[in-house]
């Protein structure tokens, strides 16, 4: 769908013209990251933007599988997950799509292994910001091969890549093209489930595998959208660490979107 900048038209009047009856919506939208500025800072500005989109979601295609690239994505899921809860649907229908963490994790694996990527399948679990991203090396048998020794590197350098990308462009944008491949990746897993070919791909939805009411895990998709949420799986010692940490992050993250989105309705009704 295409709007003419010079018609006058305003996007928000076309929203029915582009969701109605849609079975997917990929929503990546928000400001993206500048140098200096960390995840909470966009909160404020990214969450109004995807109330609007999934509000309007809620009304043209309640059925459809929203798959949202909206950072930070910890906070704006859960957040997400309220609003359709608070319109009576299910909130399952809201998917946070960290696909790209997987393609970085297998990436990186490939680089140090020389297997194709094609044969590498890290699940990448938690969330998907800093601390949060746990990308699981032992359960991958490319993954597996890799000196211990090397691994908390090879793992922080998954939690760290969307910086690195951002320092690499010089506050001119954040991860663009990666962000679209790894969202149509997801995009086509979630086409193909609803076809009646279910298909797998880590996503970070609500959950109940933890302790924590959102996390990331193995996710597969069928006919109806989130079929089931795999658990977690043995863990390497460096692996079980990290869990501690990035669900101590996650759960703070949770709180400040749940929060955020408390303070936006409190501030529409004034």
């Amino acid at each position: 769908f295409g709007l003419d900048p010079k018609s006058g038209d305003k996007p928000k009047d076309k929203l029915k013209e582009c969701f109605y009856d849609a079975d997917l919506v990929l929503i990546p939208a928000g400001v993206p990251r500048k140098p200096g500025m960390d995840r909470s800072d966009l909160l404020k500005i990214n969450l109004g933007i995807a109330k609007d989109l999934v509000e309007a979601c809620a009304k043209f295609c309640p059925g459809a599988i929203i798959g949202l690239i909206v950072n930070p994505v910890n906070s704006v899921v859960p957040a997400m997950c309220e609003v359709y809860r608070r319109h009576g649907l299910d909130p399952k229908k809201i998917v946070g799509i960290t696909t790209l963490d997987v393609v970085r994790a297998n990436k990186f694996v490939h680089e140090i292994t020389g297997v194709k990527t094609s044969d590498i399948h890290v699940p990448v679990i938690g969330g998907h910001a800093g601390a949060s991203i746990l990308p699981l090396f032992s359960q991958d048998p490319a993954g597996a091969k890799i000196p211990k020794e090397l691994i908390p590197d090879l793992d922080k350098r998954v939690q760290d890549a969307g910086t690195e990308v951002v320092n690499a462009k010089a506050g001119k944008g954040s991860a663009t093209l990666s962000m679209a491949y790894a969202g149509a990746m997801f995009g086509k897993a979630v086409l193909a489930g609803l076809d009646g070919e279910p298909r797998t791909e880590c996503a970070y939805v609500q959950s109940d595998i933890t302790d924590l009411p959102y996390f990331a895990s193995k996710v597969t998709f069928g006919p109806f959208g989130v079929e089931e949420i795999h658990p977690i799986g043995k863990l390497s010692e460096h692996e079980e660490a990290r869990l501690a940490e990035a669900k101590k992050q996650l759960k703070g993250e949770i709180e400040d979107g749940l929060k955020a989105l408390d303070a936006l309705y409190a501030g529409s009704k004034l």
